[in-house]
Formats: structure tokens, sequence, C-alpha cells
């Protein structure tokens, strides 16, 4: 079983940044690929970025490309998404989550989900 625990949302200015962390439960996380998805009010939850059990790949959505960033420490069992340029359509809950694939744009594909935490971009 893995335990995902997101933190670093908050409140943010239009163009600001923001990191989000995701620490992971196990001492087998170098053993999974991530990613990264959020959910808007009244909207479907959307792929965000994803990266590989190494971090050698990683993947993004196109309407978070050039902007955002994942990264991950396997040695602290945490994974990382850095937001930068925000944009009010960024606002969402962002939740982190675990994959057996080598990498996965698909909700379907993650196995363990984190709790989310809250973006929002304002003016």
């Amino acid at each position: 079983q893995v335990q995902l625990v997101e933190s670093g949302g908050g409140l943010v200015q239009i163009g600001g940044s923001l990191r989000l962390s995701c620490a992971a439960s196990g001492r087998t996380f170098s053993s999974y690929a991530m990613g990264w998805f959020r959910q808007a009010p009244r909207k479907e939850r959307e792929f965000v970025a994803t990266i590989s059990r190494s971090g050698s790949i990683t993947s993004y959505a196109d309407s978070v490309k050039g902007r955002f960033t994942i990264s991950r420490d396997n040695s602290k069992n945490t994974v990382y998404l850095q937001l930068n340029s925000l944009k009010p359509e960024d606002t969402a809950v962002y939740y982190c989550a675990v994959t057996q694939r080598v990498v996965s744009g698909v909700a379907l594909d993650y196995d363990y989900w984190g709790q989310g935490t809250q973006v929002t971009v304002s003016s």
C-alpha cells in the first residue's frame, strides 16, 4: 500500500509561482512512476505531468508545457511540481498519484492518489 500527501498549495497572483510537493510512503518509491493531475470546479480531472521512476522521462499536458516542471527526489520519497507563470485557469485541486506504467497521462493507469492540495490563482 502507498500513501501520498500533497502540500504547497495556496493563493497566488496571476504570473506567480508555487511549488507543490508530494511525499510518498514506503521504501520502494523509486519503483514507481508518478503523475500530477488537477481538477477545477465543475470540470473533469485532467492530466498535468508525469515522471518516470528514475526521473529520466517526463511528459506534460500541452496547457502547462513551458510553465510547469515535474521532478523527483527518490532519496526523499518526494515528487515536486513547480508551477510558474500561473494563470486563472490553473486554479484547481492538484493531486499526485502512483502508476506502474513507465509514464502515463491517463488517470486510470494510476493506482494510488493523494488527497490533493488547492491552488488558487487570482488577480
